[in-house]
């Protein structure tokens, strides 16, 4: 038995050694340069995707680096310290790994309030702060951007779209002297809205491009029905890496792990577009016993979450026809990136509280233990392009142009009660016993007959094909 771990072992070690020397011959790497992967941002994904390729491809020193920036300074707080040290505790494997490390003690002393932890130092023992009760491998971090980066073969954007643009305009700066160019891998699932000088979505990847200056075909995005702490527990899950020919296929092929399935698809942009949608309406309901703004204000009606669902989905149906040539085959990685987030979704789990009260839109969408809430942002995002005049479409009852967001009523309701703040959060529940609301099912014939696909929303040229 002893013997055929050790061959286990072994063939395990040359597969990812042959993975990584493909991936280190396509890019030029020299005997004695190590691959450099650099994760930037620290979120629950983002630690959990530079922990998976450290577990992966750690043992191949030589050959490969993989490292996380994140920001200094951010301290844990002492209900956290004790959570942590319950954690700690209750894995004899990590206890151990601790005390060969010599590290145990200072979460005891922090436990006892005698001292105080902060996010890169837990980090790099593997506790990420957004997900304490998912032990992951230690990392190595550094705290400064430029030392990080500027010798990267490979950056994992784990940051929120939010901070996206800001944080890679800083990169930019210190690439300017670069001669090679770097492979960008976004996670970020979010948007953002450009009216001028046409209505149009920007998205991470774009705004990538737009601050560092590389070229579309270097920055790929990977997405997918995933929750990071499962993923990490060797959870069956799978996703795709979207972008250039050039690289989504050799990607693809390094990224690649039993537990974890990773496919490739040309079209980036959409993909990306489609994370950030199912985030709209991952706030308002939730399909499981825990979450959801609906949820919480029905008292777990499982009759009122499926109506949720029949109007949500049949919005989304609509505005991916705005959105692409061929719809129909977005439908199912995005209902199931829909399913998977209203299941244990952070945007789910976000609208439960507001709707219980534990949380107000006072305290922002940036929440402690979870990070970032992006669907907000993309409440906002999406609102304001579809109130756009310039999009009209024909209305299916009064046969009069109006804006695409008149049709989508749930949309509406988030934008008033999370943006504007005009609405209490019991509102969506008016939106979805609304007697004078005609059948979902309207709505998505209409999108099948009507010709709305809007290339311009995506920057594209009017006559393009490939969307």
């Amino acid at each position: 038995m002893v013997g055929s771990y050790a061959n286990g072992g072994a063939a395990a070690a040359r597969a990812s050694g042959e993975k990584l020397d493909e991936l280190r011959r396509l890019l030029g790497k020299a005997d004695g340069d190590p691959l450099r992967v650099v994760g930037v941002g620290a979120g629950a994904w983002g630690s959990v995707f530079c922990a998976l390729l450290q577990d992966a491809y750690g043992r191949h020193r030589d050959r490969v680096q993989v490292r996380v920036w994140r920001r200094a300074g951010r301290a844990v707080d002492r209900a956290d310290a004790e959570r942590l040290f319950e954690v700690i505790n209750s894995r004899e494997d990590v206890l151990r790994r601790l005390i060969r490390r010599c590290a145990y003690l200072k979460y005891v002393e922090a436990r006892l309030g005698d001292r105080t932890l902060h996010a890169d130092e837990i980090l790099r023992d593997g506790f990420c702060l957004n997900m304490l009760d998912t032990p992951l491998c230690p990392l190595k971090v550094v705290t400064n951007l430029q030392e990080a980066v500027w010798d990267a073969d490979i950056v994992v954007n784990g940051l929120p779209s939010t901070e996206t643009r800001e944080v890679f305009g800083e990169i930019g700066r210190y690439w300017k002297e670069r001669i090679t160019q770097p492979l960008i891998i976004s996670l970020a699932k979010g948007i953002e809205a450009s009216l001028d000088p046409v209505p149009r979505i920007i998205t991470p990847t774009q705004m990538i491009s737009n601050a560092t200056g590389l070229p579309l075909e270097n920055i790929l995005y990977l997405g997918g029905p995933n929750i990071a702490s499962e993923i990490y527990n060797k959870e069956y899950a799978n996703a795709r890496i979207c972008g250039a020919d050039k690289w989504r296929k050799p990607l693809a092929n390094f990224l690649r792990q039993p537990h974890f399935i990773v496919w490739d698809n040309s079209d980036l942009i959409t993909h990306e577009v489609m994370g950030g949608l199912k985030n709209v309406y991952a706030i308002g309901a939730d399909l499981s016993d825990r979450t959801g703004m609906v949820a919480a204000l029905t008292n777990e009606s499982a009759t009122s979450k499926s109506v949720y669902f029949s109007l949500c989905t049949s919005e989304m149906i609509y505005i991916t026809h705005l959105l692409a040539r061929e719809p129909e085959k977005l439908a199912g990685p995005l209902l199931a990136d829909t399913y998977v987030t209203l299941l244990k979704g952070r945007n789910a789990w976000y609208g439960q509280k507001l709707a219980k009260g534990e949380l107000s839109l006072e305290m922002g969408d940036s929440i402690k233990g979870k990070g970032t809430i992006q669907g907000v942002s993309a409440v906002n995002a999406f609102y304001e392009l579809l109130s756009q005049g310039s999009l009209c479409v024909m209305h299916p009852e009064t046969k009069k142009p109006v804006a695409p967001v008149e049709l989508c009523p749930i949309l509406k309701t988030l934008y008033k009660i999370l943006i504007k703040r005009e609405l209490a959060t019991d509102s969506i529940l008016q939106a979805i016993r609304d007697e004078s609301m005609y059948d979902p099912r309207e709505r998505i014939e209409m999108a099948q007959r009507q010709s709305l696909f809007r290339p311009s929303l995506l920057g594209l040229p009017k006559g393009d094909a490939k969307a």
